[in-house]
């Protein structure tokens, strides 16, 4: 009788249960989130900045209110995620439009050194106990882009955000997801994209998330011009 090997059988993965959204400040991370969690019929988490209580004045004196506005958010994040941790929404399918490691990504910006060892330990005491993403979607972008989407929404408060901050936080970004290995990442290239007024280009995020077999890092882009190689993606 011939034997039948193990490797045989066709390769299948069920859809992953947890998937974030990140980017920098007006990328449309909250939007994506939204559209991605009805077409794939699973529990939307958002996250709660209107709960920070210093961050509507943290854009007209960033030196002063920045450790408070990074620990809040430190806190309210993890708290947050155990939340999740606890209950049974955490074994449904969740869409999210943050990591939590996006707080050390603003925190590398906003804090001075001394200010940055405190909070680099509070961190990772934290950071011990959070779920890690099966995927992370990354909407990259450029100043511009971002300003414009900003105007758009309209939230007073970000009316003081200068193009120079703007600039730092795309740098950080691109920085931190040129390293990024903790997971399976989707870059994607919003410059010519809109999902306000395109939803359908949601599709092409879905078809990259649902992909199998898939690249550890896969790169996402209306542009007409080939696929830039990995290196050249966070320049």
């Amino acid at each position: 009788m011939p034997q039948t090997s193990k490797y045989s059988a066709p390769l299948r993965e069920e859809e992953p249960r947890y998937i974030a959204v990140e980017g920098p400040i007006g990328a449309g991370k909250t939007t994506v989130a939204e559209l991605l969690s009805l077409r794939m019929r699973s529990q939307l988490v958002l996250e709660r900045y209107e709960e920070n209580p210093f961050l509507a004045e943290f854009y007209t004196d960033r030196r002063r209110l920045a450790f408070q506005t990074q620990i809040f958010f430190l806190l309210s994040r993890y708290r947050q995620q155990q939340e999740l941790f606890q209950t049974d929404l955490f074994y449904t399918s969740l869409v999210s439009d943050y990591i939590f490691a996006k707080d050390r990504i603003f925190a590398s910006i906003n804090l001075s050194d001394e200010e940055l060892k405190l909070y680099d330990q509070i961190e990772h005491a934290l950071g011990k106990t959070i779920p890690t993403p099966d995927v992370v979607i990354y909407l990259q972008s450029n100043v511009k882009t971002l300003q414009e989407n900003i105007r758009k929404r309209g939230r007073p408060f970000e009316k003081q955000i200068s193009a120079d901050y703007l600039w730092s936080v795309v740098q950080a970004y691109n920085e931190f997801f040129y390293h990024y290995r903790e997971t399976r990442l989707i870059v994607v290239d919003i410059n010519r994209m809109d999902f306000v007024a395109h939803p359908e280009q949601i599709d092409t995020i879905l078809a990259a998330i649902r992909r199998f077999p898939h690249p550890p890092v896969e790169y996402i882009s209306l542009m007409e011009a080939p696929e830039p190689p990995l290196q050249s993606l966070f320049s």
